[in-house]
């Protein structure tokens, strides 16, 4: 069993404590996410096609096998980056799978930005998340928090919360005593 420790660096996020920017990290995170669950669908709709015209392509073995692999990172892993929930382990299958994509679009077709340029930035998205976690407005910030109370700053905390995040006018945030 994993240490609590362990398990709270796995799910704090690392990122920059602000209401915009979370916001926006939280954005970002929901719509990859959502947006590459119909990739995994396509796969599902017809596996051997994909697995025939994709992966034995690039001369991996067992087509099938890796097909549904790949069907089932992008239909499991997707929704969960979306609500944050164990966000760096989905987000590696995730960015491991765009990888794999790019890799057999530069074999069949070179450096054709077309085809490239959708798997690349769903990659660096994934990258991303890799690497910061799911953010303040997350599963994986909610699960930290309850494993460890310090796990959050204070600062960071406030900023969940939203209760004094802005004045009324939104363009300030209040000041609020240390206590908290």
């Amino acid at each position: 069993m994993l240490s609590t420790s362990t398990l709270t660096q796995i799910f704090k996020p690392s990122a920059t404590v602000s209401l915009p920017t979370q916001t926006a990290f939280a954005m970002l995170r929901v719509v990859v996410g959502f947006m590459m669950i119909h990739n995994g669908l396509d796969k599902l709709s017809n596996i051997e096609s994909f697995a025939q015209a994709y992966v034995e392509v690039i001369g991996l073995p067992f087509p099938i096998f890796f097909s549904y692999l790949a069907a089932l990172t992008e239909l499991i892993g997707a929704p969960m980056v979306a609500i944050g929930f164990l966000t760096r382990p989905a987000a590696l299958g995730l960015f491991g799978t765009m990888c794999v994509a790019i890799y057999h679009h530069i074999l069949v077709a070179g450096f054709n930005l077309f085809l490239l340029e959708l798997s690349a930035i769903y990659a660096a998205c994934f990258l991303f998340f890799l690497v910061n976690g799911g953010g303040l407005f997350s599963v994986d910030a909610l699960i930290a928090n309850w494993l460890d109370t310090n796990a959050l700053s204070a600062q960071a905390k406030r900023i969940m919360r939203l209760e004094q995040a802005y004045q009324a006018s939104g363009a300030e945030p209040q000041k609020v005593d240390s206590a908290n």
